[in-house]
């Protein structure tokens, strides 16, 4: 598994290029407001993309997909708990002072347990909300995409429309914390960590 971070746009949205190296099929996951950068780290992975991934609908990390799935022909996949921040991107735009992009519909939901393939990597979904009701995670192999559900030394914000600080921690607490320490987690911002690291050492989680 072949893993490109892409630092993109005015929140420093974490987009991934997910590529197996057998196949050279690939996922991105959450493509922000940097298209052709994200084309060109594409295309130098002589990459096929079949899929965007969302972790959820906040802006920074859907604002992308419009233009990618028309690029690719490949399918965008969410919770549908999320569906309603899609639908209000240009709301979200101007509570930012930015401007819109092209809107979208998803082509499939995702939920708890699903399995989803790109090549030979299978794809095991996560769900979390707490940031945003239809947050979710994406668990391939020794690694788990996180969104922003869980950062290095933090925790995603509650404070916008559908976010809940008691669902966010019961997430991390059920749903991260009990995967294996070794698993290295890819938040939406900021470096990547571990598992065991957050739980031991995230100041948020401090007994």
């Amino acid at each position: 598994m072949i893993i490109k971070t892409m630092t993109v746009g005015a929140f420093a949205v974490n987009s991934y290029l997910v590529v197996c190296e057998k196949t050279r099929c690939a996922v991105i996951i959450d493509p922000g407001d940097d298209e052709a950068y994200i084309m060109d780290v594409v295309k130098s992975q002589d990459a096929r993309v079949d899929y965007i991934f969302l972790t959820h609908g906040h802006l920074d990390h859907i604002s992308g997909v419009a233009r990618i799935r028309k690029q690719y022909g490949c399918q965008a996949l969410m919770h549908e708990k999320d569906l309603f921040l899609v639908k209000n991107m240009n709301s979200q735009a101007m509570l930012f002072n930015l401007q819109a992009p092209k809107g979208f519909i998803p082509d499939k939901y995702v939920h708890e347990g699903d399995e989803l393939k790109v090549g030979e990597l299978v794809f095991r979904v996560i769900e979390t909300p707490g940031h945003s009701p239809g947050s979710i995670c994406y668990r391939a192999e020794n690694t788990v995409f996180v969104g922003d559900t869980l950062f290095y030394d933090s925790i995603g914000r509650t404070d916008l429309i559908g976010g809940s600080s008691d669902d966010l921690y019961a997430s991390i607490n059920s749903k991260l914390f009990v995967l294996p320490p070794e698993l290295e987690i890819y938040p939406g911002h900021g470096p990547s960590s571990t598992i065991g690291r957050e739980k031991q050492s995230n100041p948020y989680f401090a007994s």
